[in-house]
């Protein structure tokens, strides 16, 4: 019987299933599953493999089999909640890493909006675990990843565009997560 999804092992089974042959997209997400565990401090002890499984899950949507919207926090949460998925589960997946300024750029709001967004520890730890990490595994701090991020994607692309206007939001998230590890 497959593991739940919503624990670490049963998310990294469904990552491993899906993320393989895209090379660095893979690598970027175990390194983030990685970088989660390292801040499961700061959450609430009952929330830690949450967000190690949000981490192994929080870019499925980018698998080609997946590929509805083309927009991976939606295409991935579909997906999650066609697994029957828990709810926190696929929510954190949609919202994960400032969705909602992209969305508003490829005109998805409303369709990303069937999926409440939560402001909490947890989704400021996924959002510091995907954020402090390169596109191939690296460990960046957070102004090198918002930097290598807007030279990757062209100025004035949906990608630039929405990164440039979530960075305050990122950063902030960031920051709380490295206040709640701080103690």
């Amino acid at each position: 019987m497959p593991l739940a999804l919503d624990t670490p092992q049963g998310a990294a089974e469904l990552a491993e299933s899906l993320l393989p042959p895209l090379g660095n997209r893979w690598l970027h997400t175990q390194a983030v599953a990685a970088r989660a565990r390292e801040a499961s401090a700061a959450v609430p002890e009952a929330e830690r493999d949450l967000l190690v499984a949000s981490a192994w899950l929080h870019d499925i949507g980018y698998a080609p089999e997946l590929r509805e919207t083309g927009f991976h926090p939606l295409d991935g949460a579909r997906h999650l909640e066609s697994l029957d998925a828990p709810d926190r589960l696929v929510r954190l997946v949609a919202h994960h890493s400032g969705a909602v300024y992209e969305a508003e750029q490829r005109g998805l709001s409303a369709e990303l909006a069937v999926y409440e967004r939560e402001d909490s520890p947890l989704l400021d730890a996924l959002i510091y675990a995907d954020m402090t990490t390169g596109p191939a595994g690296q460990s960046f701090d957070f102004d090198r990843r918002m930097d290598e991020i807007l030279d990757r994607y062209e100025a004035g692309s949906v990608v630039h565009t929405a990164i440039s206007k979530a960075r305050p939001y990122l950063g902030a998230a960031v920051e709380r997560t490295r206040a709640r590890l701080r103690g």
